[in-house]
């Protein structure tokens, strides 16, 4: 029996979806969850709000794709087989997502929503294993399986902070220093 062709999206709505979901992207990175609404998401990608609606009815659809978006077109350094070196590249990755990225205002919206709201609480899950599956594949390779999401907690926890909440750079120094505490504290992979 020949299988069901895909379907196929018609170019148009492809179009419609790409521009909005764009636009969306764009200023929920640059202006925050707040500034979300149908209107300003539709004079941005030069659409009538009624065909931003057709697609998208909540202000949280439009967000949910566009933080699925995000994460889909993310990114992370080839990991090179060095642990140090791999964990310090994944780490000032995730620090400049921070900063040039925007990610703290995205993070700030989405963990200022997720009590109480199921769909949020799956974005905020999305985002931290998209932002942190370099890291987290880096460990997975190097050190022992108990060890890896407790590491994962410390350097992301410690540049959150260092970025976020003092407003400071991480710098090359920084991330040095902090990979090294990270790893002194874990056991190697075939040790454990």
């Amino acid at each position: 029996m020949p299988s069901e062709p895909a379907e196929v999206l018609d170019p148009r709505v492809a179009r419609t979806r790409r521009d909005v979901v764009g636009a969306t992207s764009t200023l929920l990175l640059e202006e925050g969850w707040d500034a979300v609404t149908h209107a300003e998401v539709a004079r941005r990608a030069g659409y009538s709000k009624a065909t931003v609606y057709a697609h998208w009815p909540t202000r949280l659809d439009l967000i949910r794709a566009s933080i699925e978006q995000i994460c889909d077109v993310a990114d992370h350094p080839a990991a090179t087989g060095d642990l140090r070196a791999d964990l310090r590249a994944a780490l000032a990755d995730f620090a400049d997502d921070l900063t040039r990225g925007h990610l703290d205002r995205l993070l700030g919206g989405v963990v200022e929503r997720a009590h109480g709201n199921e769909v949020v609480r799956g974005l905020r899950t999305r985002l931290y294993e998209t932002g942190t599956s370099g890291m987290r594949a880096v460990l997975a390779a190097h050190v022992a399986r108990r060890d890896v999401e407790p590491t994962l907690a410390l350097l992301t926890g410690a540049v959150l902070v260092l970025v976020t909440f003092e407003g400071r750079p991480a710098t090359t120094a920084v991330l040095d220093d902090l990979v090294d505490r990270a790893l002194a504290a874990t056991t190697p992979r075939s040790a454990g």
